[in-house]
């Protein structure tokens, strides 16, 4: 699983990066006598409704997914880590007052609240990244707070306590790093939900705006030619499709491979 997931997200993240090779044209570019058309030679996947070349907004788009879920994965994870250790290795009131806001932030369902943030901020890449990331964070910091709580009563953990190490160097050096392969773990699967992210508040027209290619608003675009020209959604949507795929074999593949159970 883990070896057909990075295979996937490999070749994707490869595509992406060669893109202006592979599709050697501008994706904002018109060809409006061959608008809806099929695939074709020198446009394998089609053009859409303005007969700008569909390969070429495709691999653009990737490169705004991958752009979205790596910032949104490193921050978040970032800021789950640093506050899930404090309230889990400090207990007593700050514990209390930092579980009680992760508590609330996750009672909401985390695409509605970003949603309303986008829509109160106002449409653009970078409030999309702001409001994922401000829902990104809570899972990261639920998690390690549980690693956390788990790893300070560890022996070598009292033994460098008795030994007069600060509760910084323990911490970050003896407690946060038995956490770190659940925190990997979980930022791939985080990967996956921040593209599904980007793509769902694009679709709604929140996300990245024309003439910038996303693989949201292009099946939010291809919405009104289903039957005359299916493959303006069939593209995008399995793009996205078979990324999230991807990376959820990785993260379900790093998962075992990490598990003591399994070895």
């Amino acid at each position: 699983m883990l070896t057909v997931g990075s295979t996937i997200v490999g070749a994707a993240a490869l595509a992406a990066i060669v893109g202006p090779w592979l599709a050697p044209f501008d994706p904002s570019a018109q060809e409006l006598p061959l608008r809806l058309a099929g695939p074709m030679r020198g446009h394998p996947f089609g053009l859409d409704e303005l007969g700008r070349d569909i390969l070429a907004r495709v691999l653009t788009g990737a490169r705004i997914s991958f752009a979205v879920g790596l910032t949104v994965v490193s921050v978040s994870a970032s800021v789950g880590t640093l506050v899930g250790a404090v309230a889990g290795y400090l207990g007593g009131a700050i514990d209390d007052v930092l579980s009680r806001v992760i508590d609330i932030l996750m009672a909401f369902p985390g695409l509605l609240l970003a949603i309303a943030l986008v829509a109160a901020l106002g449409p653009s890449l970078a409030n999309v990244l702001l409001a994922l990331t401000a829902i990104g964070w809570v899972g990261y910091a639920r998690l390690v707070r549980g690693q956390v709580l788990r790893a300070r009563e560890f022996e070598y953990v009292q033994a460098a306590r008795a030994l007069g190490a600060g509760t910084s160097r323990v911490l970050w050096r003896h407690v946060v790093p038995t956490a770190l392969p659940a925190v990997v773990v979980q930022a791939t699967l985080g990967m996956a939900a921040a593209i599904i992210g980007e793509a769902a508040l694009s679709f709604l027209g929140l996300g990245v705006q024309p003439p910038t290619p996303s693989w949201g608003s292009m099946l939010n675009g291809g919405r009104a030619h289903l039957l005359d020209a299916p493959h303006l959604t069939i593209v995008p949507g399995l793009a996205i499709a078979l990324l999230v795929l991807g990376l959820n074999f990785v993260g379900d593949g790093l998962r075992d491979l990490t598990d003591p159970k399994q070895r």
